[in-house]
């Protein structure tokens, strides 16, 4: 059973094992390993373990990184640098369709990889001959997609940060709209989708097969963190509308309410009377008139009469 290491050649790229052949090699190093595109420098992410033996065959270690090696691959930079830019001029030069997204080096300049889009199959052996001829060494032409485009290119998304496949991401996973659907969001492609015009990956982050589980703090009544919680699903004209309540039994105060005061016909007293009793009764600061001052006051109603007559 060999003993291997898992290393990383990107900031946020796959990680691969190597068998180390004894070598004393711990997490955080950078090691020399020959890879399928020739000696790559890596770093160690994973630190020794064993495993039983793979069903394809492993690459190996060949030594710990040294000055020589990082010196070289910062001379790489500019090597990829020049070759980008004459491939930039011979695509335009054929008229060829396609878009050069990035090109990397090998540590020994054995092998220089040219990463690129396109919307279907690109022709370039003519380029590939004007590629060899101009550095002389093998060139190799990778199609790739929107997505990994974003991945090599980088941007801010949206939300204002770096994006996520270009962060932390080590691969993608599929998203369909049914994630949105869930997530009760406006099913609208341009707001869902990101800078590779596909749908965002974090749709997948906050994604459930069951809405039901997902609890909220603010929803729940301070004191009754302990008492069940019941889901209650309301149908709306657009979607569907999720609350939770408390099944604690509170007894709930009602509001104090303002009564009325009641507007009594001109009638004689006892008429009057009779009808406010059967309303609302005044409030404590109006107060209760006395019988002599409503006497006293159908008096003079009947002494305006006379006068008028």
């Amino acid at each position: 059973m060999p003993d291997v290491v898992g290393i990383r050649f990107k900031s946020c790229g796959k990680i691969y094992d190597f068998e180390i052949n004894g070598m004393e090699v711990k997490e955080g190093d950078h090691v020399i390993v020959e890879s399928d595109f020739g000696l790559s420098l890596g770093k160690v992410i994973r630190g020794r373990r064993t495993i039983e033996k793979s069903e394809r065959e492993l690459k190996r270690v060949v030594r710990v990184a040294t000055e020589e090696d990082f010196k070289a691959q910062e001379d790489n930079k500019q090597l990829e640098k020049e070759t980008r830019d004459f491939c930039l001029e011979r695509i335009m030069a054929r008229g060829l369709p396609m878009k050069l997204v990035a090109t990397e080096a090998t540590l020994d300049r054995k092998r220089i990889v040219f990463y690129f889009t396109a919307e279907g199959r690109i022709d370039f052996r003519e380029l590939v001959k004007d590629l060899a001829a101009r550095f002389k060494t093998r060139i190799e032409m990778r199609q790739i997609g929107v997505r990994d485009e974003a991945k090599l290119v980088g941007g801010f998304g949206v939300c204002g940060r770096p994006l996520c496949c270009n962060t932390f991401l080590t691969g993608f996973e599929p998203v369909s709209i049914k994630m949105a659907k869930k997530q009760e969001m406006v099913l609208n492609i341009g707001k869902l989708s990101g800078l590779c015009s596909r749908l965002m990956c974090c749709l997948r982050y906050e994604y459930d097969g069951d809405l039901g589980t997902i609890a909220t703090d603010d929803v729940i009544p301070r004191g009754a963190e302990d008492a069940p919680v019941e889901v209650i699903e309301k149908k709306m004209s657009r979607g569907h509308h999720r609350e939770k309540r408390s099944q604690t039994d509170r007894p709930q105060t009602a509001a104090p309410v303002k009564a009325e005061p009641v507007v009594v016909p001109d009638k004689s007293p006892e008429i009057a009377a009779t009808e406010s009793d059967a309303g609302n009764p005044p409030s404590a600061n109006e107060g209760t008139a006395a019988p002599q001052d409503a006497q006293q006051k159908e008096r003079k109603r009947h002494r305006r009469r006379r006068f008028k007559k």
